[in-house]
């Protein structure tokens, strides 16, 4: 899998499974561009990368505004000269707490979406043109497992991780005669160093009992999936949701 010079987008690259991807990705040679709205912890990350020798730029993106995201995408092409890849992993999910649907404020639900969804949408939005101009690219957009398992107690996250799959089938179906592949990554529940509110030691054990490989995932290991539908290998493969979970369900 080659990624050697590929410029790589990751929103929501300063933390978690975002920050473990782009390292990853820089460590293959990528030149990867941290979208994040928290400076701090997104120039963190750009600079642990640039430090350790590899390339990594820093560009505050909020993927609610349209502005802003196609602010990303021409920073980044002015820099880099083209994207490769957009990896869309922002997410709003380690500060929800459970709770039944009917008691989910509006507010809460709306922001949920705009960064989940619509935030993926306009991220699309923005490198689509320039991956047209440059005869192809890739787009992975992050699911997860908690649609497939119909997982309670915090809807807004489960239908918008749900709305991911049909945007990548979709967008998949529109953008495929310029070379553009969109495929979904679903993660089973991974451990990062972001303290959630929903996913306790005991979810934990329940989680990794359901799963054909008894063991605790950690982000590293999942990065391969991202590797491979970012490189050359996957030319072929679009409008697919990839299940990285430990075989906790088959689909």
């Amino acid at each position: 899998m080659n990624l050697k010079d590929k410029v790589i987008i990751v929103t929501g690259g300063g933390q978690g499974i975002g920050r473990a991807i782009s390292h990853q990705l820089a460590e293959e040679g990528a030149k990867v561009v941290i979208a994040d709205i928290n400076e701090v912890k997104g120039q963190a990350v750009a600079r642990d990368i640039s430090r350790q020798g590899y390339t990594a730029m820093f560009i505050k993106t909020d993927v609610t505004d349209e502005p802003s995201t196609e602010a990303m995408a021409t920073a980044t092409v002015d820099k880099y000269g083209r994207i490769d890849v957009l990896i869309n992993n922002a997410a709003k999910f380690a500060e929800l707490g459970t709770k039944p649907f009917s008691q989910i404020p509006v507010k809460e639900w709306d922001d949920v979406m705009a960064v989940n969804l619509k935030g993926a949408w306009l991220c699309c939005k923005a490198v689509v043109p320039y991956m047209k101009k440059q005869g192809g690219g890739k787009i992975i957009n992050t699911s997860s497992s908690a649609p497939n398992t119909g997982r309670p107690l915090y809807l807004h996250y489960v239908t918008s991780k749900a709305g991911i799959v049909g945007l990548s089938h979709g967008l998949a179906r529109e953008v495929g005669e310029w070379n553009i592949n969109v495929n979904a990554v679903a993660y089973g529940g991974i451990t990062t160093e972001i303290d959630r509110k929903t996913w306790n030691v005991e979810q934990q054990r329940e989680a990794i009992n359901r799963q054909c490989i008894k063991r605790e995932p950690v982000p590293a290991e999942v990065v391969g999936t991202v590797k491979y539908l970012a490189s050359e290998d996957s030319d072929f493969l679009t409008g697919q949701t990839i299940y990285v979970n430990g075989g906790s369900y088959m689909t």
